[in-house]
């Protein structure tokens, strides 16, 4: 779906909030997202706070900045890339 680099942290309550750069692709509010650190994956998990400046957005198109906070993981660093992803529900059929 996309990715985003981080460059810049911000404090919001207990929340740490990557102000980050779209660099492909877009993100959007609720998709799961991998945190990696020099090419290795350091966190995965769901995004829960996306705003442009300081007002909450649905989706961050590629080129733009942006505020994304992560549910759980607050360790984000200044550089780290962010890889924007859904996940699909399949449901197992039988073939009798």
């Amino acid at each position: 779906m996309g990715r985003a680099e981080i460059r810049q942290l911000f404090k919001s309550g207990k929340l740490v909030i990557a102000g980050s750069f779209v660099t492909e692709g877009k993100v959007n509010r609720g998709a799961q997202v991998r945190v990696l650190r020099e090419k290795e994956v350091v966190f995965t998990g769901k995004l829960i706070s996306l705003k442009r400046f300081k007002d909450d957005v649905s989706e961050v198109k590629n080129g733009l900045d942006c505020g994304i906070g992560i549910d759980g993981y607050n360790q984000v660093a200044e550089g780290d890339l962010l890889e924007f992803f859904t996940t699909e529900k399949v449901v197992a059929t039988s073939l009798n």
